[in-house]
């Protein structure tokens, strides 16, 4: 890391791993605009994306420890600028920007209010209490320096200076595009848990004779005994990687078959594009996903993949593809001719650092 006296941005997260892409996105614009960047989240440092001048993680603790993280985090970042990707730090960063005279910089980049239909954890006085620090947050974040959104829905729709920054791919973490390997495989990369499509996935390449599945994001707690009991059932046909650092994992795209995308319509994904499903189209794979309304006009857009409502329709997609793979390669052209038209050139993220730098006093007002 490069030791400096001052410390432009600090990206402050109280429930975000130093490993998760969009954080790695947003350090490597920050980065490539030659701001000194500090990150304060979870994980293993070793995860965190390169080129900061410091990292602070430890790892996941319990609902307690996150609210103190979001009530102090503000407090002990260095930065000159503020970014939070949590909403519960916010109502505390916005009195550091007061008394400490910081920028504030809000990345909203989910729907919380939601996102919180789709946590068992958001239940009764928890689910309230959550409910309540989403709204103040949301009212907050209007009135920051800059506020980001992922998609132009995501509140808040007004803002002091609103800013569309979609989950595309960014920072040079996707391999190049690679032959298929000689045996079927697809891959997942994300969060793990049934309304993320967790059991599909495993009961579909279950029913086929010879693909194989690698999945890499961590498990949701409540689902891990079942899961368990799949790992005994496929054996070294299903690989759990865990949570890896962006280019680590999708270095297992390089030689896959596919990738599969398979969101519950949830109120949380019913209108969001999934990031994953732009990497894989960037990675050249084909895929395959749930027909919710954005994601299904994506897959039809792209001409790269096909839409199952089901673990059996999945299933017969995987087994027609090992039957005809000259099929799947069509797809998985299209993949990259879509990618090649519509994942390069200008950057928001590049565009987003050039806002952050000025708040810090480092570019052109």
């Amino acid at each position: 890391m490069v030791q400096v006296s001052v410390v432009d941005v600090s990206l402050v997260s109280s429930g975000h791993d130093v490993a998760d892409a969009r954080l790695h996105r947003l350090c490597a614009a920050l980065v490539r605009a030659g701001l000194a960047v500090e990150l304060r989240g979870l994980g293993d440092a070793a995860d965190a994306p390169p080129g900061l001048v410091s990292v602070v993680a430890h790892p996941r603790g319990s609902l307690v420890r996150r609210a103190l993280d979001a009530a102090l985090l503000p407090w002990r970042a260095r930065g000159r600028v503020l970014l939070l990707v949590d909403p519960d730090p916010v109502p505390s960063a916005a009195l550091a920007r007061l008394v400490r005279r910081r920028r504030l910089v809000v990345d909203v980049h989910e729907d919380y209010a939601r996102l919180l239909a789709d946590r068992s954890w958001a239940r009764g006085l928890v689910g309230r209490v959550a409910q309540g620090v989403v709204a103040a947050a949301t009212a907050l974040a209007r009135r920051a320096d800059v506020t980001v959104v992922a998609d132009g829905h995501v509140p808040p729709l007004e803002a002091r200076d609103r800013r569309v920054v979609r989950n595309l791919p960014d920072g040079g973490y996707l391999p190049a595009p690679a032959p298929r390997e000689e045996r079927p495989r697809a891959l997942h990369v994300g969060d793990l848990r049934r309304s993320r499509g967790l059991f599909a996935m495993v009961e579909a390449v279950a029913a086929t004779d010879d693909w194989t599945l690698d999945l890499v994001g961590p498990v949701a707690a409540a689902d891990r005994d079942e899961l368990a009991g799949w790992e005994d059932r496929l054996g070294e046909r299903l690989r759990l990687h865990g949570r890896m650092p962006p280019r680590e994992a999708w270095a297992l795209a390089a030689g896959a078959w596919c990738g599969l995308v398979l969101l519950e319509d949830t109120p949380a994904f019913r209108d969001a594009v999934p990031t994953k499903l732009y990497e894989f189209l960037g990675c050249g794979l084909a895929v395959a996903a749930t027909p919710l309304p954005r994601t299904a006009a994506l897959v039809e857009e792209s001409g790269a993949g096909v839409l199952v409502g089901s673990a059996a329709e999945l299933s017969a997609a995987l087994q027609r593809w090992s039957a005809d793979p000259p099929e799947l390669d069509e797809l998985r052209g299209a993949a990259l001719r879509w990618a090649q038209a519509n994942l390069y050139g200008p950057s928001a993220y590049d565009d987003l650092a050039g806002a952050i730098a000025r708040l810090a006093g480092r570019g052109p007002a």
